[in-house]
């Protein structure tokens, strides 16, 4: 449930596909950005980084700069934590800022702002007038007091309940109450704006009353991460360990037991580095819902894993025109329940699925899988798709 590591960089090799937003920042700050090829083989602007860090990726999304995310290995168990760590930081990341969004939308329908707004027609709040960045920052730049008391009495309620709550361990009460802090961090000027305007109005204890209730929805929201992340890794890692005992048959013919080769740590480096060669990679790819102009998709999150090979083309073209191409589409539960029995990672898969998928619904969290597989090239696509 924690958001994510507390390492200043991941190690990851990532391609990170900007917005119109974002494309724009770094050409007014002359940063060149490059022609990058996807696993999908289209081709976007972006950057692409060895290391990275957390809390710079995290503010870029929040400030819808980022479009997808996607990275390429032969293997992610040498990598698996910061794996998950990005893929727990990129949804904490799109919870922020719907929380924001609905945070704000909550405020403007609140008795004193729609007081405020009749009484005071040539300055109204609301979704359709746009209060410009002068303005807020005029109005905080003296009210940085104000901001420190209403935090405080926001959180206090909050935090007497989560230390009341028996059915809490002490680590979780400190990781409910550290969350709480993080969502108030990353709530954008524009609602401090209005919640700073009418703190000491009447009619502030239902403002306060509609920040707490989409806190505690969203503090509970914030446990499908755990959830998503474990998934992610152990579709990964059944790609990473299909496509390596694929390479040791090929290198090791003859052998009779080349799927147990593949635990061998020293086969095991022979094994990547001839994955290397021929580039036969596994693609993970995050696509987050979208700028500041997709209206309605700026909760949804789909992820995407590619288990590629060198004819991935090839095989792409033949689905699109429909020539000789051997699709089995199907539910990811549907593609676990098919596997034989015995296969590795069959109950892990569904165990994950299984917590994922109920803990989703509890939160109401909209959540679908689908899994595309090509017998012609061996090619295998799942997509998680996730509406917060």
């Amino acid at each position: 449930m924690s958001e994510s590591t507390k390492k200043t960089l991941l190690t990851l090799p990532l391609k990170v596909i900007l917005t119109e937003e974002g494309a724009s920042h770094f050409i007014q700050n002359k940063k060149k950005l490059l022609r990058i090829k996807l696993a999908d083989t289209i081709e976007e602007y972006g950057i692409s980084l060895d290391s990275f860090s957390p809390q710079t990726i995290q503010q870029m999304i929040l400030v819808d700069y980022i479009a997808k995310l996607e990275i390429s290995m032969p293997e992610f168990s040498s990598s698996k934590q910061d794996v998950m760590d990005l893929t727990k930081l990129v949804v904490f990341s799109l919870l922020y800022k719907k929380f924001d969004k609905e945070i704000y939308a909550a405020l403007v329908e609140s008795d004193c702002v729609r007081k405020h707004n009749r009484a005071n027609p040539s300055q109204i709040i609301d979704d359709r007038v746009k209060i410009t960045d002068r303005q807020v920052l005029f109005h905080l730049s003296s009210k940085e007091g104000v901001v420190s008391r209403a935090r405080k009495t926001i959180l206090d309620p909050l935090w007497l309940s989560i230390k009341e709550d028996e059915s809490l361990t002490p680590e979780e009460k400190n990781v409910f109450m550290l969350m709480t802090e993080k969502f108030l961090d990353r709530m954008s000027r524009l609602n401090w704006y209005v919640i700073t305007k009418f703190y000491d109005q009447p009619g502030f204890g239902e403002i306060l009353q509609r920040i707490h209730s989409l806190l505690r929805d969203y503090m509970e929201k914030s446990k499908v991460a755990e959830y998503i992340s474990l998934m992610v890794m152990e579709l990964a890692l059944n790609c990473e360990n299909s496509n390596m005992r694929q390479e040791a048959r090929r290198m090791y013919k003859g052998l009779p037991d080349t799927d147990t080769l593949i635990y061998d740590p020293e086969v095991r480096k022979k094994i990547i580095a001839e994955m290397i060669k021929k580039h036969e990679m596994v693609f993970l790819s995050w696509r987050l819902g979208g700028g500041s102009s997709s209206i309605g998709k700026q909760g949804r999150l789909q992820i995407t894993l590619y288990d590629k090979d060198d004819s991935f083309q090839e095989v792409k073209e033949s689905i699109e025109t429909k020539k000789s191409a051997d699709l089995n589409k199907r539910s990811l539960i549907d593609f676990y329940k098919e596997l034989p029995e015995g296969s590795e990672g069959v109950d892990l898969g569904l165990y994950y699925l299984s917590y994922l998928d109920e803990a989703c619904k509890k939160v109401n969290v909209k959540f679908e899988s689908l899994v595309n597989q090509y017998s012609v090239s061996n090619l295998m696509v799942i997509t998680l798709v996730f509406n917060f």
